[in-house]
């Protein structure tokens, strides 16, 4: 069996979900499969406003969450990457803790249009 490639990007227009299917102040992941391969991100909602993220922690290549959409802190204030605990601003994606010291998330640009979060 050929395994897909894991990709870094995707393109505009997407739509993902409706703002309201995400409640506030929560995040959600999101597969999406294409000619190329697999896209694997995720999108934290902090009221009106939404920032994607490419699902890969800078430190160790892995996936952020080890339970599914589980990327933020119990107080839903940080994205926190489950395995080893480096934590990141949600609104840029910058490591303000742990092993990832002057690392960020890779965004994955995403924006609000008609009441849907789609890619950018």
């Amino acid at each position: 069996m050929i395994e897909s490639a894991r990709l870094t990007a995707t393109p505009s227009g997407v739509r993902l979900a409706r703002l309201q299917d995400i409640a506030d102040g929560t995040a959600r992941n999101f597969v999406l499969q294409m000619k190329n391969g697999r896209f694997h991100g995720f999108v934290v909602r902090c009221g009106d406003a939404v920032y994607g993220y490419v699902d890969r922690c800078p430190h160790a290549g892995l996936p952020l969450a080890q339970e599914l959409d589980t990327y933020l802190t119990p107080d839903g204030s940080l994205i926190a990457c489950s395995w080893h605990g480096a934590l990141f601003a949600p609104e840029d994606g910058r490591c303000v803790g742990g092993p990832c010291g002057g690392s960020s998330l890779s965004p994955w640009p995403t924006s609000l249009r008609d009441g849907w979060i789609v890619t950018a």
